[in-house]
């Protein structure tokens, strides 16, 4: 080949490459981000949590998509969706395969959507039993949505069972919520194991997005020992957000609402905005 000729096909082949990694890098920044909320203790806060930052993440213009992962169905039903007369869950998508377009639903927030869950979810670990790359099957569910959304949310239940494990391992990371009250450290050390082993084998990219404390309550000494604790323990992964104990968080979701439509200037909707814009700001 002509030297000239060389020198040009090696200046477009230079030019190719480097369009390609920054279109790569562009893709790659505008894709959702998915994060698990995760704790196999009961009680702590996980769907709480789930519904109130996806509503807050939204309202600050984020496009969400929240995921119930929990046979329990509480994050649909936050969110005012009625499970009785769903034809589509995650439960089929899962299962039978149903395109996951076909179960998400608008919900009364802007921006906001919902994939919703079952009590069929229930059975859904013993079906996927015998499946091919079982740990796999949320992940080719939801991988496909990312360009879509600013933020995936799934809502796990409080288990390690093979429906979480899909869930961490389609995630890019996982926010932990603490319970500000006794025995709150009990079971972590399980969790992050299982963290561990899933980031070892199934998801080498996950991270731990950070320990979020909830149930505060400033005028207890023993939650301000578990807060101390918990910052002594985990440092800088712990949220500076704080989610304080409100009534208020309690009431909204018999009303089908998160807490910043049912009462958007009470404390618990306050902590939830601050933790979706320091959450924002990580990703920034």
């Amino acid at each position: 080949m002509h030297v000239g000729n060389l020198i040009k096909h090696f200046t477009l082949t230079y030019w190719q490459v480097y369009f390609v990694r920054v279109y790569t890098h562009f893709i790659l920044q505008n894709m959702g981000k998915i994060i698990s909320l995760a704790n196999q203790k009961g009680g702590v806060g996980k769907t709480t949590t789930a519904i109130n930052l996806a509503a807050s993440l939204a309202s600050l213009g984020k496009k969400v998509l929240l995921v119930d992962a929990d046979p329990q169905a509480n994050a649909s039903s936050g969110l005012g969706i009625d499970i009785r007369t769903l034809q589509f869950t995650i439960y089929e998508c899962l299962i039978d395969g149903v395109p996951s377009t076909q179960a998400i639903h608008p919900t009364e927030v802007e921006n906001l959507f919902v994939l919703p869950s079952h009590i069929d979810l229930v059975g859904a670990e013993i079906e996927m039993l015998n499946m091919d790359n079982r740990e796999h099957v949320m992940k080719n569910l939801l991988s496909p949505l990312k360009p879509a959304y600013d933020y995936i949310l799934i809502d796990c239940s409080p288990s390690l069972g093979l429906i979480t494990v899909n869930a961490l391992t389609a995630s890019d990371s996982v926010i932990i919520p603490v319970q500000c009250e006794y025995f709150a450290l009990e079971g972590i050390s399980k969790l992050l194991n299982t963290i561990k082993i899933i980031k070892s084998k199934l998801n080498p990219a996950l991270e731990i997005e950070g320990f979020l404390l909830t149930m505060f309550d400033n005028r207890l000494r023993l939650a301000n020992q578990v807060f101390a604790e918990v910052k002594k323990h985990f440092q800088g992964m712990v949220f500076e957000a704080v989610i304080t104990r409100n009534v208020r968080l309690s009431e909204a979701p018999s009303h089908g609402k998160p807490v910043l439509l049912y009462d958007p200037e009470s404390k618990g909707s306050c902590n939830y905005m601050d933790l979706a814009k320091e959450l924002i700001a990580k990703q920034a």
